[in-house]
């Protein structure tokens, strides 16, 4: 039996500073393009969890070399093999960022990863590196498992992709485009694009290691050309701020977040609006960013198309305000970790709640809500969640709240530490 952990409540007013780890998606974007560029790259104050070392270690296998200390990795570019495997785990950026570089390469490169992964959409990525002259075995399953293998090189030129399913499959190719001998022209074709601040950040890393980058609303056109070797820090995850960000919220408290950056492509700082949304008030005060949580927690109205991730802790806060709330937006998030909108309906109607499942969202009307287990899915969002109804419902316990190691390992500790 899966084991829980009791999700803990705050004995008072809380009054709490936090300082998190660093950004998952720039860690990844950093590593692929430090493992593709002419000379040797530093990230510092790296994210090390699952993904990030799941990513890492797939770089490896395909050539590169990382030198790991404390707050510093130092990443020597791909000197390409002629086979090797790669673990995706639960990972979108390592099933969809490194197959496009394994193509580059002489060898055949198998990939596999959780269960869950085998179900998670792969088609797009197969089909474009076929529309690329890639060979990519996969027994028609358009999903993982799957091989690739590389010819050396790809031509690269202009490619019609549908990413409804994920701004993924466009950040993908985009960050291996200046290494194809004609670069890329990629125009999206689908009916919707979900998450483009994590395509706002693919452009601006690409941008930062002198690679051109053109766009406009649905087109982007990469140059072919050096990827420059860089030295770069790593912002704070700010959608693993989410969580801290909601203590204040749902009981009125004040929670201090260290460093919260003045510029950012991340989707995370959404948050600094919907604090607002919820009643509340997010306050700059040098670095930090303060959130006061307010008397009376509101319900929402918001389209959260662009930054799905934030959606398990706005449905959480949803589940504990005053008034009705919808989410919509969000289709996608069906093929995430988990279907997340049919988990977070399930587990929160788990606890007494009300909610019912739309086609892109949820709607959520306020009920009380009862002690219980809240089962994760294996998805660390869904561990987020739970902790942040746990802040007003005695006796929530978490299923295997380890695995928010996938972006933050030590989450419970620091969960715990807060509250106290």
């Amino acid at each position: 039996m899966t084991p829980t952990w009791p999700a803990p409540r705050p004995s008072g007013r809380l009054d709490a500073t936090v300082a998190l780890p660093g950004s998952k998606s720039q860690t990844n974007r950093a590593l692929v393009l430090a493992a593709l560029a002419e000379g040797t790259s530093v990230v510092r104050l790296p994210l090390v969890a699952r993904d990030t070392e799941l990513m890492a270690a797939a770089l490896e296998a395909l050539g590169a070399r990382i030198a790991r200390s404390a707050d510093v990795w130092t990443v020597t570019p791909i000197v390409p093999v002629d086979e090797a495997r790669v673990d995706c785990g639960l990972a979108g950026t390592v099933m969809r960022f490194v197959p496009p570089i394994a193509a580059l390469g002489r060898g055949v490169i198998h990939f596999d990863g959780d269960p869950r992964a085998r179900e998670r959409p792969m088609h797009t990525t197969i089909s474009s590196l076929r529309d690329l002259g890639v060979r990519v075995e996969d027994e028609g399953r358009g999903s993982l498992p799957f091989d690739v293998h590389g010819a050396g090189r790809v031509h690269g030129g202009e490619i019609d992709v549908d990413a409804s399913a994920s701004s993924q499959f466009v950040s993908a190719l985009m960050l291996v485009a200046p290494r194809f001998e004609d670069g890329l022209v990629l125009r999206h074709v689908g009916a919707t694009l979900p998450s483009l601040p994590h395509i706002a950040m693919t452009v601006t890393e690409l941008r930062r290691r002198g690679v051109r980058v053109e766009h406009d609303a649905t087109r982007w056109r990469v140059a072919p050309g050096p990827i420059a070797a860089v030295d770069v820090t790593i912002e704070p995850d700010l959608s693993n701020a989410g969580p801290f960000v909601a203590a204040a919220l749902a009981t009125g408290g004040v929670v201090r977040v260290r460093n919260w950056p003045s510029t950012t492509d991340q989707a995370g700082d959404a948050w600094r609006d919907l604090v607002a949304r919820f009643g509340g008030r997010a306050e700059r005060d040098g670095d930090d960013l303060v959130v006061t949580g307010p008397q009376r927690l509101r319900g929402v109205d918001l389209d959260l198309h662009d930054v799905g991730e934030l959606t398990p802790v706005v449905a959480a806060l949803a589940a504990l305000a005053e008034e009705p709330s919808t989410i919509s937006g969000v289709a996608h998030l069906r093929g995430h970790e988990t279907d997340r909108l049919a988990a977070l309906a399930a587990e929160i109607s788990r606890l007494g709640g009300s909610v019912d499942e739309t086609d892109d969202g949820l709607r959520i009307t306020p009920a009380p809500l009862h002690a219980g287990v809240f089962r994760t899915y294996d998805d660390h969002r869904m561990a987020h969640a739970a902790a942040v109804i746990g802040l007003r419902v005695d006796g929530v316990e978490i299923e295997n709240v380890e695995t928010t190691a996938k972006t933050y390992p030590g989450f419970a500790a620091d969960w715990s530490r807060l509250l106290s």
